[in-house]
């Protein structure tokens, strides 16, 4: 478990500094102290899923996907064959990717998440743009 909050606290570090925010920015956005947020990063601390809902908006993730990152939901859906596959907010990963994502490391697939959800968000933008 210990393993599992340093790991989180990094990936919302380090989307914090993407979208990017200061410390104190975030604090403002979400209603939750910099200090909290600070031991969270630092994995001190692991994030309620009250903490990880204020948060969720301003770091630029789906609940869910957060919820997904924190060990509190599992991906869920049908792949190929009856395999199961993560599925995220109905939009479905495909079987091969679903497959060879799995035998990855937990702090890989969780990098993963994170490209992809930036990837959906930058693609979202695009689109909105035409």
């Amino acid at each position: 478990m210990e393993e599992k909050r340093i790991d989180l606290g990094k990936i919302l570090k380090q989307q914090r500094m993407m979208v990017p925010l200061t410390l104190k920015e975030l604090a403002v956005a979400s209603s939750v102290s910099s200090s909290h947020l600070g031991r969270i990063e630092r994995g001190e601390r692991f994030p309620s899923a009250r903490i990880l809902r204020r948060i969720a908006r301003p770091l630029g993730f789906d609940e869910d996907e957060l919820f997904t990152l924190a060990g509190f939901l599992t991906p869920t859906g049908e792949g190929v064959a009856g395999e199961s596959s993560p599925d995220y907010r109905g939009r479905q990963l495909d079987p091969y990717v679903a497959r060879i994502l799995a035998e990855e490391p937990v702090e890989v697939q969780r990098a993963v998440i994170s490209i992809l959800t930036i990837l959906k968000s930058v693609a979202t933008g695009l689109t909105t743009v035409k």
